[in-house]
Formats: C-alpha cells, sequence, structure tokens
C-alpha cells in the first residue's frame, strides 16, 4: 500500500523560511510523478509544484523563483524548500503521488495524497 507522510510545517514570520519533506513509501513502479499542493482555509486546493522521476519540476506562478522542489532516490523521498514566505503561502501542505508521468498541477490528476502538514506565515 502506497503512503505519503509529510513533516516540516510551522508557523514563521513573513521572509522567512521553510523546508517541506515527505517520505514516500510502497510505491514499486519506475515511473511516477510528485508533487506538494496546499490548501488554504475557505479555498480549493491548489497545486504547489510537482517534479518527476527524472528530475524535470514545474511550479505555479505564484512559487516561482521562491519555492524549490527536490527528491531523493532510491525511496522516493520529496522536498520543498520554500523562501521568501508571505501570508499567501499560508495552508495546509500536501505531498501527492501520480501513478505515471503527470505534469499537470490540477489535483484531479494525482492518485495519492498524504495527510498534510499546517503552514502559518504571520505578516
Amino acid at each position: 500500500q502506497v503512503q505519503l507522510v509529510e513533516s516540516g510545517g510551522g508557523s514563521v514570520q513573513a521572509g522567512e523560511s521553510l523546508r517541506l519533506s515527505c517520505v514516500i513509501s510502497g510505491y514499486k513502479y519506475t515511473t511516477y510523478s510528485v508533487g506538494w499542493f496546499r490548501q488554504a482555509a475557505g479555498k480549493e486546493r491548489e497545486g504547489v509544484s510537482l517534479i518527476d522521476e527524472i528530475g524535470r519540476a514545474k511550479y505555479a506562478d505564484s512559487v516561482k523563483g521562491r519555492f524549490t522542489i527536490s527528491k531523493g532516490n532510491p525511496e522516493i523521498s520529496l522536498y520543498l524548500q520554500m523562501d521568501s514566505l508571505n501570508a499567501e503561502d499560508s495552508g495546509i501542505y500536501y505531498c501527492a503521488i501520480a501513478y505515471g508521468m503527470v505534469t499537470t498541477l490540477d489535483p484531479s490528476y494525482w492518485r495519492k495524497w498524504g495527510q498534510g502538514t499546517q503552514v502559518t506565515v504571520s505578516s
């Protein structure tokens, strides 16, 4: 069974940084995309960034130049370095995996999700 466990959330001031981590276990295939999503209170879940198994990354416009996604091998581990945080970055951050190569940040295309980790940025 595929499982995802996030960690690294917290409360910071605007302009500070956080690094999120996600460990993905139980996925036994070589083709995949993994990504980060977030959901602010009262809003729909939105895609933040994704990376595929060979390291090609994609970012939402709102985080380009501030966030960096990376992953580890051979065990799938996923990271999100978040710099220059602002209040609009607050929300619950989820990691997710797509069973195959997915290049869209539309949450409906993603198969399995973690429980999420809270990020709160105070201005």
